[in-house]
């Protein structure tokens, strides 16, 4: 698995790091998604899946 954020999509809701706080984080000024793992391991594929899915902003993705 990979993926990808786009930082220009973002909302800043931070579903994503509440789900899986090892691969996303925020930045303090504003709140924006910053990628801390792009190939997440096999045990967070699941937990990175649903954040990809619940993002408001659709700026986390899966990539092929």
């Amino acid at each position: 698995m990979k993926i990808s954020v786009d930082q220009d999509r973002c909302c800043g809701a931070g579903t994503c790091v509440l789900l899986a706080p090892t691969v996303f984080d925020q930045r303090e000024e504003d709140g924006i998604v910053l990628l801390l793992d792009q190939e997440p391991p096999a045990d967070l594929h699941e937990i990175v899946r649903e954040a990809v899915s619940v993002c408001p902003a659709a700026a986390i993705a899966e990539l092929a």
